[in-house]
């Protein structure tokens, strides 16, 4: 019966976007979802934006442009619109996170400091991060991103639950 309810939960903590491990924080599942390449694709920190689960350089030479929605010959929303069709992905107000929000090459403990800096963050509370993870429809697309294209592994319930838990515990970061 033991090794029955041991398989049980392995399943379930590999069906959440993996197991915990000796050593992880409050916020170590929290980086796991914002360092999948849904989410880092747009969170670069580069003047390029990045597609696919490889993270290849943007087709047709797109860039970052001055406002963070392409250069002015090539906008973001001239391909992306404010849903997925067969080819190309979409959701409202497709762009790149401005620069001071690149979550690229963060540790755990460097992206949990940003994410609760209001200059790096978009001006937001814990509380107001919670809320715009949990439903702008831009961020919910890293778990509908259509095509064939892999969603974030953790459901978007689970990884709201696990922003509020850390919130709960007083948002810590690790050093």
């Amino acid at each position: 019966m033991a090794e029955v309810l041991r398989a049980t939960a392995l399943c379930a903590a590999l069906a959440l976007g993996g197991m915990s491990h000796a050593g992880d924080t409050p916020f170590t599942p929290i980086h796991r979802v914002l360092t999948h390449p849904r989410c880092l694709n747009c969170h670069t920190a580069t003047a390029f934006p990045r597609q696919g689960d490889e993270r290849r350089r943007h087709d047709f030479g797109v860039v970052r442009g001055p406002s963070d929605h392409g250069a002015a010959a090539m906008r973001c929303s001239t391909c992306h619109t404010d849903r997925n069709t067969a080819v190309v992905p979409g959701a409202p107000h497709w762009g790149l996170a401005p620069l001071a929000m690149s979550w690229e090459d963060k540790t755990e403990g460097e992206l949990c400091r940003q994410l609760k800096d209001p200059a790096r963050n978009g001006r937001r509370s814990t509380a107001m991060l919670i809320e715009h993870m949990a439903h702008d429809p831009l961020v919910a697309w890293g778990w509908a991103p259509g095509g064939e294209r892999a969603p974030v592994a953790t459901p978007k319930a689970e990884f709201v639950r696990q922003l509020q838990a850390w919130s709960d515990a007083g948002a810590p970061c690790p050093d």
